[in-house]
């Protein structure tokens, strides 16, 4: 697996460049912080990040709390034709 270090300005200027880059090379990034930590962003495949649902479920109860209530709601099929709503 590759690995690519940028420091946290880089990251700053340009995010979704960025993190475009990342998703798209499958390269995990280590992003230097001005305190000397260290934080990486690591793409995932779609197919395979099943494990990570499964440990908020089991770590987060406010997380397991959210998906129990959209379950138990009703539901709404998308539509291509009605964008949903808009922050503005």
């Amino acid at each position: 697996m590759a690995i690519k270090t940028i420091p946290l300005s880089r990251l700053e200027t340009d995010l979704k460049k960025t993190l475009n880059e990342c998703a798209d090379s499958g390269q995990t990034l280590v992003v230097e912080m001005p305190d000397q930590r260290l934080l990486a962003i690591q793409p995932l495949d779609p197919q395979e990040d099943d494990w990570l649902i499964d440990e908020l479920l089991a770590s987060d109860p406010r997380f397991a709390a959210l998906v129990a209530k959209s379950k138990a709601g009703p539901r709404k099929p998308f539509s291509r034709e009605d964008p949903g709503p808009t922050n503005g």
